[in-house]
């Protein structure tokens, strides 16, 4: 990650020196920096362009998913057969994502792990060059 952190220290110079920069909002204020001091300092560039990207692990996106199936269970009173096949269809989905948590950490049977790392890898490059 050295080399982008170059490239960003020598594109930032090429603006000051052509005084892009001169007018930004705060100027002058401290910067609200996050605390990535428990990062590997040669992961810390990464984490901050996946985390500027709005990408996040496919295991934190699972996790924020079963959290608002379970939200949605705890509001559905069964009273029509709308509710009764939403609890199913959740219920299904949340089964299945605790499963894919299981299996990513370690407690599953295996497997699938390689192929779920892959696909996100590809959606990773396709969102960082632009093309979602």
């Amino acid at each position: 990650m050295k080399f982008l952190d170059e490239l960003a220290d020598a594109r930032i110079r090429e603006a000051l020196e052509q005084g892009e920069l001169d007018d930004l909002p705060g100027a002058g204020k401290p910067l609200a920096l996050d605390d990535d001091s428990m990062v590997p300092e040669e992961l810390r560039t990464a984490y901050r362009i996946l985390k500027n990207a709005n990408c996040l692990p496919p295991e934190l996106q699972d996790q924020r998913e079963v959290e608002s199936l379970e939200a949605l269970l705890a509001g559905l009173d069964d009273d029509t057969a709308i509710q009764r096949r939403q609890r199913t269809e959740a219920e299904k989905r949340l089964a299945l994502l605790r499963a894919r948590l299981e299996q990513r950490r370690g407690r599953g049977r295996g497997g699938g792990l390689v192929a779920v790392e892959r696909a996100y890898q590809e959606r990773l490059l396709r969102r960082l060059g632009g093309e979602e």
